[in-house]
């Protein structure tokens, strides 16, 4: 009898507990960091869940992945990079979830506006100083930036005078802070910096299409409910108030 009670109040009292709070670990190009923050931050509320975000250079985040890291979501800035990802056999589902576009930005806010092209004189446009880039061998941003100066000419030029920084948002800081007087970052950076002004934003036919794949890697409940909150309407708000184009 006691041991039917006893078990009886054992059911009653694990009913009664609260049900544990699900965790999703996010890999995430550094460019998305202030819109994700956002969107991370009402799925929280929404659900009770925990999202736990690091954010790099898609590149550097990839080589994590297939080094066995455990991430529950992939956001990449480039296809190439998931496609690395994708070899490992871990993308349960994966889909195209935003495009971006690339700009020149400066630290004075007082700088004229230029016209991207193979006239475009940047040595002249420096006076001596950098030009901030992203990794132009394995970051997204770095990548387009060096296809968009390449198709019109102007990267032999100029390479000796860019300073490569670990992601898109240390090049944004660069210039936000002076260290550089001109950039080349997404459109979405230039919008989460208010110390940087955009004088160019180069014509989407002199570099690959930038879009973000986004790849669930686990089927937790967790990170099903993020994957699928990601394409939200609620989320494309917050996207698109960051300058994203939405893809869904």
């Amino acid at each position: 009898m006691f041991a039917r009670l006893t078990a009886a109040a054992l059911a009653l009292f694990t009913l009664a507990l609260p049900a544990q709070a699900g965790e999703v670990t996010v890999f995430a190009a550094a460019s998305m960091k202030t819109a994700l923050d956002e969107v991370a931050k009402s799925w929280e509320e929404k659900t009770g869940d925990s999202a736990h975000i690091s954010y790099a250079g898609s590149g550097a985040l990839a080589r994590q992945i297939a080094a066995g890291a455990p991430a529950d979501i992939y956001i990449s800035a480039n296809p190439g990079w998931m496609e690395t990802v994708a070899r490992t056999g871990r993308v349960q589902a994966q889909e195209d979830l935003l495009a971006n576009r690339l700009v020149l930005i400066a630290h004075d806010p007082q700088a004229s506006q230029v016209t991207i092209g193979p006239d475009l004189d940047l040595e002249a446009l420096l006076k001596g100083g950098k030009l901030a880039m992203s990794l132009v061998n394995s970051v997204p941003a770095g990548q387009y930036g060096k296809a968009a100066l390449a198709h019109y000419g102007l990267w032999d030029a100029i390479a000796p005078d860019v300073a490569q920084a670990d992601n898109v948002r240390a090049t944004l800081a660069m210039v936000a802070l002076g260290a550089a007087p001109y950039g080349i970052t997404y459109a979405t950076d230039a919008v989460a910096e208010p110390r940087v002004h955009v004088v160019a934003t180069f014509p989407d036919d002199s570099h690959p299409p930038i879009r973000y794949p986004a790849a669930r890697l686990t089927d937790t409940e967790a990170a099903q409910s993020f994957y699928e909150a990601l394409t939200s309407p609620a989320a494309a708000k917050i996207f698109e108030a960051q300058g994203f184009h939405t893809l869904k």
